[in-house]
């Protein structure tokens, strides 16, 4: 049994992300595959600009879709409150992300008051394999 409680399903977390990020491509966006208290499955579609020279997924692409996945688990634990905020993002690299699409399993460590923290990971190959981890920690609005 977790503490979490879910105010947005995966539709209503999309449909706030989408908002927020207007200007970008919804093809080309992580987006909410599963929700449940707690936790959130998401998943990036493979796309050109996504590599590094070697053929790789790069860095700063898995950091932005760690980031984007603990806001989409902070938004379904607080509901349409756009103005959570990155405090930390600590991102360790485990092994090279190959080329396919990039998921991310985000995990509710902490939701208190003003802080939420959140672990999340990343991979291409499968979730045995994982390419990444952060722990990345929201301020609430």
């Amino acid at each position: 049994m977790t503490p979490f409680d879910l105010k947005l399903d995966a539709q209503g977390v999309n449909r706030v992300l989408l908002e927020a990020f207007s200007e970008a491509d919804p093809n080309a966006m992580a987006l909410v595959q599963e929700a449940s208290p707690g936790r959130m499955l998401l998943k990036r579609p493979y796309g050109q600009g996504l590599l590094r020279p070697g053929g790789i997924i790069s860095g700063p692409v898995l950091m932005t879709i760690a980031d984007t996945s603990a806001y989409a688990l902070v938004l379904g634990h607080i509901g349409d409150q756009k103005m959570a905020v990155t405090t930390s993002l600590v991102m360790n690299f485990l092994r090279a992300a190959k080329v396919g699409d990039i998921w991310a399993e985000a995990i509710m460590l902490r939701l208190g008051r003003r802080l939420a923290v959140t672990e999340v990971r990343l991979w291409t190959e499968g979730p045995d394999r994982l390419a990444a981890q952060a722990t990345v920690t929201y301020a609430l609005p």
